[in-house]
């Protein structure tokens, strides 16, 4: 486990502000109050195995008693990067997203399911959608219960929305927690 070099922080950090925006800072300032010392540390990024974890300060510094071998999984698995070296998040990335999202959809209970199931999110299934999204930006979609249930690209920006068809694709479907289901090997 090591720290991320510059070129894996850019990439990273360039995916996180694409669903989080300004809100990006919070979760790298995020005050840990883990372990046994008094005064909260930080968060930050670790690479292992081409996964990039985000885990606490002391946490990192009690897993240099395990070796890298016998080490699986420290902190929470926020993305990986790809053999061509590109960086993409997973679902388990969804509890840090979805507390600091820029961009939020609401899906009604008729289409819920068919989010789970990894389909795109239509706009006959909107319940609601925050304003100023543009097309390309990253959207984090919630239950109309305010649960969030993944995250996707928007394919039409909040104006085109209004003037879709039914049956129009809104959000591209990236990753859903119903991932946790159908690969469960590979999370």
């Amino acid at each position: 486990m090591r720290p991320l070099d510059e070129k894996e922080t850019t990439s990273v950090f360039e995916k996180l502000f694409k669903f989080t925006g300004n809100n990006l800072k919070s979760i790298v300032e995020n005050p840990s109050h883990e372990g046994p010392e008094s005064n909260p540390g930080r968060y930050c990024f670790r690479l292992h195995k081409n996964k990039v974890y985000y885990v606490s300060d002391s946490l990192v510094k009690r897993a240099t008693n395990v070796a890298r071998t016998q080490l699986v999984s420290l902190g929470t698995c926020i993305g990986k990067f790809t053999h061509g070296g590109s960086f993409h998040l997973t679902v388990q990335s969804l509890s840090i997203l979805a507390p600091n999202a820029k961009h939020k959809v609401w899906l009604k209970p008729t289409s819920e399911m068919s989010f789970l199931y990894g389909n795109h999110v239509l706009k006959g299934g909107l319940g609601r959608i925050t304003e100023n999204i543009a097309t390309g930006d990253g959207v984090v979609v919630f239950s109309m219960s305010d649960v969030p249930l993944g995250f996707g690209i928007a394919a039409k920006s909040t104006q085109d929305c209004r003037k879709l068809d039914p049956n129009g694709i809104v959000v591209l479907h990236q990753a859903d927690i119903g991932e946790y289901l159908r690969m469960e090997d590979e999370l």
